[in-house]
C-alpha cells in the first residue's frame, strides 16, 4: 500500500469535516494510506503572511519538519498547499532559516492533482460501481490551487484539468467553461459582503448557463462560500432556491458516491444546498 504524510490543516477539522471524511474514505478504498502528521499546527494561511513575515515561515516549517521519514506530504487545502510549498522553496533558496531541519528531498503534493495522475486516476475508474453518466458538472478550481505558478508549480494554470479528469473518470461529464479559476470572493465576503455576493452570483449564473447540475471543488473556502450564500443570492435574484440551487461537491465526495461508500453519502447531509436529490436521481 502506498503511503503519504498528510497535512490536514484547520478547515478540515471543523467547517469542512465532510471533506476530510470523504478524503479518508476514498484514499482508503484506493489503497493509499494517508498518515496524519503528528501534532501538526496551523500553517498560517489565513493571516500570518500579512501580519508577521517570520511567523508565516515558522508555522509551515514546523509541519514540514514533522513529515514522516521517507514520505512526501499530501495537502488537500489549496491555501495550505501554497504556504507549505512556498516555505519549502524559501528554505531551499536559503532566504529564510528554519528552526527545524526540513528534508531536501521532501515533496509537497496537491492531493487532487495527485489523484488525477497515473496510476491513481486509472484506479479510480476501475473502482467505480455507480457510473455517474447522467451528471453534468463544472469544475471550479478557484484562485489558490494553480496560481501563482512559481509557487504551485502548475504549468496549466490558465486552464487546469485535473478535477475535470476525475469527473470524467467516474463517468460524469465535465462541462467546459471559462470561469474555473475566477475568484469566488471568499476573502471579501466578510469585510465587503456586497462584493463577495456579486462575485458568487456571477460564478453561479455562469455555471447554470453552462448547463451544470453541480459544481465540483477542491478548496474548503470556495465550497463553504458558494454553498453558504447561494440561497440568499437566488432569492435576491427572484429565483427559486429549490430548483435553481446547485450542489457544491468536493471531488472526493463525487468519487465516494461513484464508489458507493455509505459514509461519504452520509456526509452530504452537512451541505446547505442538499446534494442528495441529485445524487439519488443520478446514482440511484
Amino acid at each position: 500500500m502506498a503511503s503519504l504524510s498528510f497535512y490536514a490543516g484547520c478547515s478540515l477539522q471543523h467547517m469542512s469535516l465532510d471533506y476530510r471524511d470523504s478524503i479518508m474514505e476514498v484514499t482508503g478504498a484506493l489503497g493509499l494510506r494517508l498518515e496524519e502528521i503528528e501534532d501538526w499546527t496551523c500553517c498560517g494561511a489565513s493571516a500570518a503572511h500579512n501580519l508577521d513575515e517570520r511567523m508565516a515561515t515558522i508555522l509551515p516549517a514546523r509541519n514540514l519538519a514533522r513529515a514522516r521519514a521517507g514520505q512526501d506530504i499530501a495537502v488537500a487545502c489549496p491555501m495550505c498547499f501554497q504556504r507549505l510549498s512556498l516555505t519549502k522553496r524559501l528554505i531551499e533558496e536559503e532566504r529564510v532559516e528554519s528552526p527545524w531541519p526540513v528534508r531536501k528531498d521532501l515533496e509537497i503534493v496537491d492531493l487532487a492533482r495527485f489523484l488525477a495522475s497515473e496510476p491513481w486516476i486509472g484506479r479510480i475508474a476501475e473502482r467505480v460501481v455507480s457510473v455517474l453518466d447522467g451528471l453534468r458538472a463544472v469544475c471550479y478550481y478557484g484562485c489558490q490551487p494553480v496560481r501563482p505558478p512559481r509557487i504551485t508549480g502548475a504549468c496549466d494554470y490558465p486552464n487546469p484539468l485535473h478535477l475535470d479528469r476525475i469527473v470524467e473518470a467516474v463517468g460524469a461529464h465535465a462541462l467546459d467553461w471559462s470561469f474555473k479559476t475566477t475568484c469566488c470572493g471568499a476573502g471579501a465576503s466578510i469585510p465587503r459582503k456586497d462584493i463577495g455576493l456579486k462575485l458568487i452570483s456571477r460564478l453561479l449564473a455562469w455555471a447554470r448557463a453552462s448547463g451544470a447540475q453541480a459544481v465540483v471543488v477542491c478548496c474548503p473556502l470556495c465550497q463553504s462560500n458558494l454553498d453558504l450564500h447561494q440561497r440568499e443570492i437566488l432569492r435576491q435574484e427572484g429565483l427559486d432556491p429549490e430548483t435553481a440551487a446547485l450542489p457544491i461537491l468536493y471531488y472526493t465526495e463525487l468519487i465516494g458516491i461513484a464508489f458507493g461508500l455509505p459514509a461519504v453519502r452520509n456526509g452530504l447531509r452537512s451541505h446547505l444546498v442538499d446534494p442528495l436529490p441529485l445524487v439519488d436521481r443520478i446514482a440511484g
